[in-house]
């Protein structure tokens, strides 16, 4: 323990993880006696060093899982590397070395600063995603998931880069080209693998409902992300087609709208017409050129031709012509649709530019006219020039259709989700690999159980052409599981997000190796407190919660839903903008650290904004937070020099002592409430720093005197552990005592101490503050009125005006109106 009144971070902060790492302060096992608390942040990419943003989000899951403790929860805090992806396989390209390679050396610098920043992680438990003994049990998942149906392979869509042979990401395609060979990207379709998350689609909606602790706004994406919605399926026949084209609608009172359809490029009606007409030919060869992603091909210009094919309208009988168009997709239900450009803008927007009818069949309920030569009219109302079903309503024609449609076997009810299976394959080499062999006679085979894992070659040299798997003999040609015979190894690997989809609950059972999970598993979950950004708001915690049902399912866990609470942290902004290298406007925080210490960078990040609310970056504020950690020192400091106080007496205090009294437990409960139940930590920082003032304002070195102050310096001391726990820890044992302070229990507020034989009233003349009062805790109002209405100042003015009335209310103000 060191007695210098210098406050040097340095020093302070390596005796403070000193301690917690030879005691093994952190680390917990599973004690069914004690009541467990899981604190989890969403685990980082091994980038290769820690961000502001890494800062800001550790800090806030570190403050709750240190307040928990303190207030006797057993808790677990574990961290681990979300280490597979594309930065690493971009890293290996330039820099020439194996994707391996930078991987693990940023895990162990990044692990290096998360230690500097004193996270009361439990390190025993780190999970790394691209270690065998991880993803063995994923690949075991999958071909349990196989068997039971719920994986399956089929042609999908995806952006293909020509030159490098390789799919890319949206976020890859930049102008229609390649990112890194700015070549002419393609649709492609090649066979992929998919999970059947839409088999939950109802579950992961239903549940939503009972998440308690979700946000509200997370919640709404995730509900229109699954995108349940109402409809019918219609039959359409095509002339010349055997099979009639079928479509969904959720607005089938809009069908005799009906005034062209529209198919997908891929639809075989679309390349049979292709096969006799060059320019649908050329047409459909530019389409292959567009992105896939639907959010692009939302934006991007409605374009089509006409096929020279023509449907029947089920109802009229007239006839309807085809076109093919880019924004159809092939992916989403039957890759057709039917298009009434009177009540949905796309159709309009493409229906105006192609010179097709525009036909109105609902009109406002209450009578107004609308003009949809101007605009689409998407509103529901009642039904016109739609023959037999005129003057219904949306519900009446809905039924009323559905009825005559399912009658005469053309059409039925269903429910349609914008949720699909989730494509899990990846033409990339760092990843997990799939566990599948190909034989040519027994098709796709899952690797058996006892030849898990299949393991990614790690030295390797990537290019950046293709996947270097398929270059490796070695790795792609083996014996068919079955049969014996040749057969070839899957060399696509699985989409990262596979990875981040469970890791929550292989913390609980990091050493297993027997079984994905084991026992404890039940002992630690579901997480109690998850945190993370907005921006994983749907995919990350949509396929979290998949697989947490897949999980359970396959009886390894018994929890429905893996996070009870989520916080979704703001961003961390600079000069008005999310800090980035791009923009230069990064801020280094391990220069930070090494200047301040690692306590002023978490008091910074805790006092500057609510937890779900942008911070604002500020030098000032960082240099701020560190005078203030000189005071809080220096006044411990100056206490402690004088020697130990007396016990505290509380029946002989007088007013003063009292006052720093009440403001002591004043300040405990308004931090328990906005620790412990608001996370508002701004607000419970700027009640300590009051708290500070007051104590330094505060001279009496009398002994009951040196008492009060010693109670409220160790209460600030315990108020902040959670957030400034390097410094806490010294000043703790500068306090006196032995104990450390990772022991100690969070304060408790004494209800005496709130207990005031006077308290201050403001007085308002015609609501203007003219004065303040002391008045006796148990006052009547009459007697409060009377006193208020005895100050001098108060009086001057009243003066010699009428008073109307006066409105007290005790304990807080006196208003009177003149």
């Amino acid at each position: 323990m060191s007695n210098d009144a210098r406050y040097t971070p340095d020093e302070v902060e390596q005796r403070a993880r000193d301690y917690w790492d030879s005691k093994r302060c952190f680390e917990v096992d599973e004690d069914p006696d004690k009541q467990k608390f899981y604190c989890l942040t969403m685990f980082p990419y091994p980038s290769g060093q820690l961000h502001m943003g890494h800062v800001r989000v550790f800090t806030i899951s570190d403050v709750i899982a240190r307040y928990q403790r303190m207030q006797g929860k057993h808790v677990l805090q574990p961290m681990g590397w979300d280490a597979f992806g594309m930065p690493a396989e971009n890293a290996a390209i330039k820099r020439g070395v194996p994707p391996a390679e930078w991987t693990y050396k940023n895990i162990d610098y990044m692990r290096g600063q998360l230690k500097r920043l004193g996270y009361g992680y439990d390190w025993s438990r780190e999970v790394t995603t691209c270690r065998p003994e991880y993803y063995r049990w994923e690949q075991w998942l999958f071909t349990r998931l196989f068997k039971k149906g719920l994986v399956y392979r089929k042609n999908s869509i995806v952006n293909w880069d020509p030159v490098d042979q390789t799919v890319l990401a949206n976020e890859q395609v930049i102008d229609g080209r390649g990112w890194r060979s700015d070549a002419l990207v393609e649709r492609r379709e090649i066979p992929q693998w998919f999970m059947k998350i839409t088999a939950y689609a109802d579950e992961l909606l239903d549940n939503l409902d009972s998440m308690d602790g979700w946000p509200d706004s997370v919640k709404t994406m995730q509900r229109n992300w699954i995108g349940r919605s109402e409809g019918m399926e219609l039959s359409f026949a095509v002339d010349g087609e055997a099979e009639p084209l079928t479509v969904f609608t959720t607005r089938p009172d809009t069908l005799m709208g009906v005034t062209y359809m529209a198919v997908a490029a891929e639809h075989p009606i679309a390349q049979k017409a292709a096969a006799d007409n060059a320019d649908i030919a050329r047409f459909i060869e530019e389409c292959k050129t567009m992105q896939a992603a639907e959010a692009a091909m939302e934006t991007m210009e409605k374009k089509g031709m006409p096929l020279g094919v023509f449907a029947t309208h089920p109802i009229s009988g007239e006839k309807v012509p085809l076109w093919v168009a880019n924004f159809v997709l092939m992916s989403y239900g039957t890759g057709a649709v039917m298009a009434v450009p009177g009540h949905d803008e796309r159709d309009w927007e493409f229906a105006s530019k192609h010179g097709l009818p525009i036909v109105q069949v609902v009109k406002p309920d209450d009578g107004s006219n609308i003009d949809i030569g101007a605009a689409a009219w998407t509103g529901r109302g009642v039904l016109v020039n739609s023959g037999e079903f005129d003057g219904l309503n949306f519900d009446q024609a809905f039924a009323a259709i559905a009825a005559r449609f399912e009658a005469e076997g053309r059409g039925k009810r269903t429910v349609n989700y914008r949720l699909r299976d989730w494509g899990v394959s990846r033409q990339r080499y760092w990843g997990t690999p799939i566990p599948i062999i190909y034989c040519d006679d027994c098709g796709a085979v899952p690797v058996p159980e006892n030849d898990l894992p299949v393991v990614l070659p790690e030295d390797v040299k990537v290019t950046g052409v293709g996947s270097p798997l398929r270059d490796m003999s070695e790795f792609v040609n083996v014996d068919c599981p079955e049969c014996g015979k040749a057969a070839r190894r899957e060399t696509d690997t699985f989409d990262t997000f596979v990875e981040s989809s469970w890791y929550f609950s292989r913390y609980a059972s990091p050493d297993s190796k027997d079984a994905m999970l084991d026992k404890r598993e039940s002992y630690w979950m579901p997480v109690d407190q998850y945190t993370g950004g907005i921006e994983h708001a749907i995919l990350h915690l949509l396929y979290a919660r998949f697989f947490q049902k897949l999980m359970r399912d396959e009886g390894l866990s018994a929890a429905d839903e893996p996070f009870t609470n989520l916080l979704t942290q703001g961003m961390v902004l600079k000069d008005g903008a999310k800090m980035s290298k791009a923009k230069g406007n990064t801020v280094d925080p391990q220069e930070l650290i090494e200047r301040y210490g690692a306590d002023t960078v978490r008091l910074f990040m805790m006092s500057t904004a609510p937890p779900e609310l942008a911070l604002e970056w500020s030098d000032d504020g960082v240099q701020g937070a560190h005078r203030f950690l000189k005071r809080f020192w220096h006044a411990v400091q100056a206490h402690s020099e004088a020697g130990r106080a007396p016990a505290l007496d509380k029946s002989g205090l007088d007013a003063q002592q009292k006052e720093l009294r009440l403001k002591t437990h004043q300040t405990i409960a308004k931090v328990s409430d906005d620790t412990g139940r608001r996370y508002k930590f701004n607000t419970a920082v700027a009640a300590v720093m009051e708290l500070l003032n007051a104590i330094n304002r505060f001279d009496d070195q009398s002994p009951a005197g040196r008492a009060v102050i010693q109670e409220a310096l160790e209460s600030c001391v315990l108020l902040l552990a959670p957030i400034v726990p390097h410094i806490c820890h010294e000043l703790w044992q500068q306090l006196g005592h032995s104990s450390a302070l990772a022991d100690e229990s969070w304060p408790d507020v004494d209800e005496s101490a709130l207990q005031q034989d006077t308290v201050e009233i403001v007085v308002q003349v015609n609501g203007k503050l003219r004065g303040r009062i002391s008045v006796a805790a148990d006052a009547g109002k009459d007697a409060i009125a009377e006193l208020a209405l005895a100050d001098e100042n108060v009086k001057r003015f009243v003066a010699d005006k009428t008073i109307r009335k006066t409105i007290v209310v005790p304990g807080r103000l006196v208003n009177v109106v003149v």
